[in-house]
């Protein structure tokens, strides 16, 4: 042994313990041990996840591990993937599933403050989502409204309400399509997307969402 030698070695083994433990984390997050997170829960903060100093013994013989006796399985299936994709201004959002596509149009792009009336610019937005709405053969669509919490909750739900009905009215004339249904609700301060402290998360929650199923042909895969 020489004496360069010895230090690589110490680096081959903390490495070694180093991927182990993020051998375990990883585990523990897929096999349901660690703590549970909604689907479309909030991401973790850098720096903040969970640490492991030494891997964890697993008892192969753990009844806990095997599955009772004349159980089987559950059908495996294909979870579902979504996509997002924002505009450079932050205007307009889309998610896409392999089941739904939902676009959410930030309130100032479609009105003017405190009001239900379309400016001119929202017509053309409008019509593209009613374009999409019509690539994908769907004949149900939702249109809801929200606001942030400033003012008066229930202010808040009649004018997300108003501003719902107007973008769903939009959609009729574009469409033109007696076969489609349309769910329409204001939601007011409910279901945020953001931090309703600063303006900017105030502003993300101003919006009115439309969504509606993919087609068979559209749906995404993974």
């Amino acid at each position: 042994m020489t004496v360069t030698q010895a230090p690589a070695r110490a680096r081959n083994v903390r490495l070694a313990l180093t991927f182990t433990a993020t051998a375990v984390i990883v585990a523990t997050n897929l096999y349901g041990t660690g703590p549970a997170h909604a689907a479309d829960g909030p991401s973790v903060p850098p720096g903040t996840e969970a640490t492991a100093t030494a891997p964890v013994e697993v008892d192969r013989n753990d009844p806990d591990l095997k599955l009772p006796e004349g159980a089987t399985l559950a059908t495996p299936k294909v979870l579902d993937i979504k996509s997002v994709v924002e505009d450079q201004t932050g205007d307009e959002r889309r998610e896409d599933t392999n089941t739904n596509v939902k676009f959410a149009l930030q309130a100032e792009v479609l009105f003017s403050k405190d009001s239900a009336k379309l400016s001119a610019e929202s017509r053309a937005r409008i019509s593209g989502i009613a374009e999409e709405i019509k690539t994908q053969n769907a004949t149900r669509i939702r249109v809801f409204g929200f606001t942030d919490d400033l003012g008066s909750s229930a202010h808040g739900d009649v004018l997300s309400k108003r501003r719902a009905n107007a973008v769903q009215e939009v959609l009729d004339q574009e469409l033109n399509d007696s076969a489609i249904t349309y769910e329409v609700r204001g939601y007011g301060e409910q279901y945020p997307i953001a931090d309703n402290s600063t303006e900017a998360g105030r502003k993300k929650n101003r919006r009115v969402e439309v969504s509606f199923p993919r087609s068979e042909s559209g749906q995404a895969t993974g």
